[in-house]
């Protein structure tokens, strides 16, 4: 065991926090007793540091699994910046910078170093030669078919505990059911690990479901409302990347593709380019990611329905991994439906895919809280709703939908079932087209009877009409809208409906979005991000590896003005403190003076403006509520600064003769005390001035 403030001197020496998250500590203490552990923590819960913190005050090197390049890159990056010795080995790199590596691990230099599962052939060399303290597998996800990512390589690492008995293994990922959770542990040959389950709960995160109606401009005004906060797009196609970047382009957003069909080149740059703050929006299939721990992602949009909750619920979590308020919204239609079950058809599981996929539109179409959703999902129930979803924030406002239900649930009994829901839509509000005229439909008692009722009203009734079990959707024919067996008690048996009343939801919405504060673009806050951008630019790392947004908006409100001030900020450790505190202390403090600078001149032109209007001076300290002193020297300010005010108003013309008279017999003293001693201080300092003024206005 570790001593407690061992563990909390080094947490804040090196990663900059005063106190560790929940199960952080836990986890912690379980790897120096040598155990195994399966830890499951939501994105930005804080993974990383359960074992990076141990591999500094172990012996030896700990190695660390991970799936991508890109995210060892940023995590040995973000390791470097604060002062821990770490690398990453792959086979992307030469082989005399691989030797340099080699180097460095047999001098006992490195603490921590990352590879891929396909690289492990690499550190044959290491396991013979060297003390390994621990082994990390990062994305353990990946070792299961039953997860939502897996990846084949990843199933040869069991061999890794019976080669390493008596090393602790930590497996760690952010989503992983129970099934999951399982299979991870056997495949890894530590059944008997402890398992750490973190609350799934991400409370920073605003979550949000519209039905895929124009979902560009939507995406338009929702990036306009946000400007400078970064983003990612997920689609569902490669195709739909470069569409909706090229869209976003066209209405001067700053937005770029990423899939795996672009050159690697351009994908690194685009990465990068993201990363460091110089690309806003990142328009990616899901495959873009994993490998990135930007903390300062203010929102994340699914373009499409992802295929499962788990896949989801990862994908949002790259938002606000700093911990401040961040946005999701989900874009869903049938049509993602119908291709995501094309999908599924191929995989090696097809009937839990599909089971999955049902859950993930549950989701989208519920009119319930969406956090109790994804946390039951998890296993984690919770009986209040969380206030920071679309539903809690919106609630929909239910109406008797009796009569529009019998109107749908007739249409779909008419065309005997055979027709998907856009068919079944057209019969209802009388279309005339080839399908309707074809099959003669026009000669149905339901052709046309709900014409005032418009056609996307229709789709989300009927998709109600689903939610609530009357009608079905028969995907294996084609989709056919078919009755269900409670659909008869509505058509004969006069059962009641409810169905929400989407106009008054979207005015909801409209009316959230115009109280919207505007964004100062030269906030402390921003001015702060310009110091970070410029130090990450001129040392080549990410901008959010210097500080984190959320370390910067505890600057701005704590305005640190020392260096002891400085590190009692949550994320800044002793090496942040001495390579970047004086320049963010240096912009804190001239921040600050300008802004009492301001502050002068706004209340010196508040009393000059009463002034104009004819207001005495006890007229005006009553109205602003300051003493007739400080309004006094106010004027006074306001003279020197060339403003057209009349002094003799303010001074006796038996006052003024007298400090005339004393100004002769002192010999004309530079400062104001010897008038005032001379007056024996029946005289006030500012009558003073005001007269000493007066006369030397006349003398010039």
């Amino acid at each position: 065991m570790i001593a407690p403030t061992i563990l909390t001197k080094t947490l804040k020496e090196y990663f900059g926090y005063d106190k560790f998250r929940p199960l952080q500590e836990e986890i912690i203490n379980s790897i120096f007793k040598g155990n195994d552990n399966l830890v499951i923590m939501p994105t930005g819960g804080g993974k990383s540091i359960c074992f990076q913190l141990p591999a500094i005050l172990l012996d030896g090197i700990t190695i660390v699994i991970s799936p991508l390049i890109a995210l060892m890159k940023d995590q040995v990056d973000g390791l470097t910046t604060n002062g821990i010795a770490a690398a990453f080995l792959n086979s992307s790199q030469t082989e005399t910078e691989q030797q340099e590596i080699f180097k460095k691990i047999e001098n006992g230099e490195l603490k921590l170093l990352y590879t891929a599962p396909e690289s492990l052939s690499y550190l044959e060399n290491i396991f013979n030669s060297q003390t390994i303290s621990l082994i990390a597998i990062d994305e353990a996800h990946c070792i299961s078919s039953w997860g939502h990512d897996f990846r084949p390589a990843y199933t040869n690492l069991g061999y890794l505990k019976k080669r390493f008995p008596k090393v602790p293994l930590i497996a760690l990922t952010a989503t992983a059911d129970k099934a999951t959770r399982e299979d991870i542990a056997s495949q890894l040959n530590i059944s008997h690990a402890k398992q750490h389950i973190a609350s799934f709960d991400r409370k920073n995160l605003k979550l949000e479901v519209r039905p895929a109606n124009d979902r560009i401009k939507q995406i338009i005004n929702f990036i306009d409302d946000r400007p400078n906060e970064s983003g990612i797009i997920y689609c569902l196609s490669r195709k739909a990347t470069e569409k909706v970047a090229e869209k976003l382009q066209n209405a001067n957003i700053n937005a770029v593709a990423y899939h795996a069909g672009i050159g690697h080149e351009f994908r690194a740059k685009t990465q990068e380019d993201f990363i460091n703050d110089t690309c806003q929006v990142i328009c990616a299939t899901i495959a873009f990611g994993m490998g990135i721990d930007k903390s300062n992602v203010r929102w994340v949009i699914h373009y499409n329905l992802p295929k499962n909750i788990e896949g989801y619920y990862q994908e949002i979590g790259r938002a606000g991994r700093d911990g401040l308020p961040s946005n999701t919204l989900l874009f869903h239609s049938y049509g993602d439906v119908i291709q995501l079950k094309k999908f599924a058809q191929s995989s090696g599981n097809v009937e839990v895919q599909l089971a999955k996929l049902d859950r993930m539109k549950e989701y989208a179409d519920a009119l319930s809280c969406r956090r109790k959703i994804l946390l039951n999902y998890f296993g984690e129930l919770i009986s209040e709703d969380c206030g920071n979803c679309d539903v809690c924030t919106n609630p929909p406002q239910f109406f008797d939908g009796t009569v529009i239900a019998q109107k749908a649930l007739s249409a779909v009994a008419r065309v005997n079932g055979q027709e998907p829901i856009g068919t079944v839509i057209d019969v209802l509000r009388g279309a005339q087209n080839n399908t309707i005229y074809e099959k003669g439909y026009q000669e149905l008692k339901t052709y046309g009877i709900a014409k005032d009722i418009a056609w996307l009203d229709w789709k989300q009734y009927i998709t109600q009409l689903i939610n609530q079990g009357y009608l079905e959707i028969a995907f294996h024919e084609n989709n056919k809208l078919k009755l269900t067996d409670f659909a008869k008690d509505v058509l004969f048996n006069q059962q009641k409906v409810d169905l929400a009343n989407l106009v008054e939801a979207e005015k909801e919405k409209e009316e959230q979005k115009k109280k919207k504060p505007k964004v100062s673009k030269n906030s402390l806050f921003e001015r702060l991000r310009a110091i970070r951008l410029e130090i990450s630019t001129e040392e080549d790392v990410p901008a959010y590896q210097i500080f984190s947004d959320a370390t910067l908006r505890e600057m701005e409100a704590e305005r640190p003005m020392s260096d002891e001030e400085f590190i009692r900020i949550s994320g800044v450790g002793r090496v942040k403190m001495m390579n970047y505190g004086h320049a963010f202390i240096k912009e804190i403090i001239s921040f600050t003076n300008e802004k009492k600078k301001k502050r002068k001149v706004d209340t010196t032109k508040k009393t000059f403006e009463l002034y104009q209007l004819g207001l005495s001076l006890e007229e005006i300290a009553e109205e602003r509520k300051l003493a007739v002193g400080t309004i006094f020297s106010h004027i006074f300010k306001l003279y020197n600064g060339g403003e057209n005010i009349d002094l003799n108003q303010f001074i006796d013309k038996h006052d003024l003769d007298s400090i005339r008279k004393a100004q002769e017999e002192l010999a004309n003293p530079e400062t104001l005390k010897p008038y005032f001693e001379h007056f024996q201080e029946a005289m006030s300092y500012n009558t003073i001035r005001i007269g000493l003024a007066i006369l030397n206005e006349k003398k010039s």
